[in-house]
């Protein structure tokens, strides 16, 4: 395995990056230098890149044990960070486990135990209880988005991990919010703070309102819609009931959509973002968990419909829009008779009577019942798809490879019959089902 081990450059090239920015660059620094990191910058500035290049430089190639421990507060954050892992092509192996999915699939994987383990507090915990591979080789422990896995709900789970090792020597915590006490049981003495909370990255947002004259204000929000035509974005409600209102609303006005909560089940919500991201469905109704830590698309705005019981929350969600160097919009939905809260101290009202042409929903997207488990890659599909499929590459949108089955998008005028055509192919070895999803 040793000879397989990437460089930080030879990694850096794979991922087509010519130059760090200056805080990946202070972080890494920081990072191979000290015991304890705490790294505090907005959301979309690269802090996933930032802890992983310098841990990489820690590990023992030749070590079978796990040495890198990697905690995290959501299922999807999980997921993108091993995605992060497997495209910079390290040599190491990563796998992440997680709430929601069958353990039976963790037990199959990590059998062949990775250097690099990534988890829910409640699926490590559960892991480590049950002993399903050896403690005393993680000696780094990364806390990403820390000011969500140390709530009072994870903290006992926290402890109860932490607790169980006694050799670490590494420590980095991460978030886009330096709001949160850090309890005494995570151990971190002294540590060095690189922050870059206070830069003017997210200074090319714009704040814009939108006042309902109505007592609902679901008018207010198809009107806004309907004004921004075509473009992706997220509507942020706080409660799952309003997000099945404002959902049965755009349903009934014909408004392609995906819904994305912590009630839905996992495979729910991986769908909805996969059809987020590929434009079949442009907008996302969403609660805060879609406030960050998502693999999703630069966005150019997002809706505000019901807004945020904490600053904090509202400076998570505009994230997601203007990130990094990019413009954006957040839009606030003010109703009739509520009051916007102090940190909104210009309310910069945008008329929005003129509407753009919304076109018809071009995409559709096709599941495919094959993966990389077996060898089969983004280009046998898009083969398929040229070959037997008879499509051109402007017909042929975003391909989402996953472990067992594959997503792609084409335009819905041809997808019924792509599955027509398609459907029992042959790709590598494997006969596959292709449906529409």
């Amino acid at each position: 395995m040793a000879n397989n081990i990437k460089e930080q450059q030879d990694i850096l090239n794979k991922l087509n990056i010519h130059v760090l920015n200056p805080m990946q660059q202070e972080a890494i620094a920081a990072i191979e230098s000290v015991t304890n990191t705490i790294l505090l910058s907005p959301t979309g500035t690269g802090k996933t890149l930032a802890f992983l290049l310098p841990i990489f430089k820690t590990l023992n190639p030749d070590s079978k044990e796990v040495q890198a421990l990697i905690i995290v507060p959501s299922r999807e954050l999980a997921i993108q960070i091993e995605q992060v892992v497997r495209s910079m092509g390290s040599g190491f192996k990563v796998n992440a486990v997680y709430g929601g999915r069958p353990m039976s699939k963790d037990k199959i994987e990590i059998k062949h135990v990775p250097a690099i383990l990534i988890g829910t507090p409640g699926r490590i915990a559960d892991h480590f209880s049950n002993d399903r591979f050896s403690k005393k080789s993680i000696k780094t422990l990364i806390l990403d988005e820390f000011d969500k896995s140390l709530e009072d709900g994870f903290e006992s789970e926290m402890r109860g991990i932490i607790n169980q090792l006694p050799h670490i020597n590494k420590r980095v915590l991460t978030s886009a919010t330096q709001s949160v006490k850090i309890p005494d049981f995570v151990r971190l003495d002294q540590p060095k703070t690189i922050n870059y909370l206070q830069e003017n990255v997210v200074s090319k947002l714009e704040v814009k309102t939108v006042l309902s004259t109505s007592k609902s204000k679901l008018p207010a929000l198809l009107d806004l819609i309907e004004y921004l035509g075509n473009q992706n974005g997220i509507v942020f409600c706080n409660l799952r009931s309003s997000i099945d209102q404002v959902s049965g609303f755009l349903k009934r006005n014909n408004i392609n959509h995906s819904c994305f909560s912590g009630g839905m089940e996992q495979k729910d919500r991986e769908r909805a973002l996969i059809k987020f991201r590929n434009g079949t469905n442009p907008i996302l109704i969403a609660t805060d968990l879609a406030s960050r830590g998502l693999d999703i698309p630069e966005l150019k705005f997002i809706i505000h419909y019901e807004m945020p019981r904490a600053e904090e929350e509202f400076t998570h969600r505009n994230g997601r829009a203007a990130r990094v160097d990019a413009k954006g919009t957040a839009y606030v939905i003010k109703g009739d008779k509520e009051e916007l809260p102090e940190y909104i101290d210009n309310p910069n009202v945008v008329n929005i009577s003129k509407k753009a042409i919304r076109k018809p929903q071009f995409w559709e997207t096709l599941f495919i019942s094959g993966g990389r488990k077996d060898k089969i890659s983004k280009g046998d599909i898009a083969g398929l798809f040229f070959k037997q499929g008879k499509i051109n590459k402007d017909q042929l949108g975003t391909i989402e490879l996953k472990q067992d089955f594959a997503f792609v998008a084409v335009p819905k005028a041809i997808a019924e019959n792509l599955v027509a055509e398609l459907n029992n192919s042959r790709l590598k070895k494997k006969k596959v089902r292709v449906t529409v999803l």
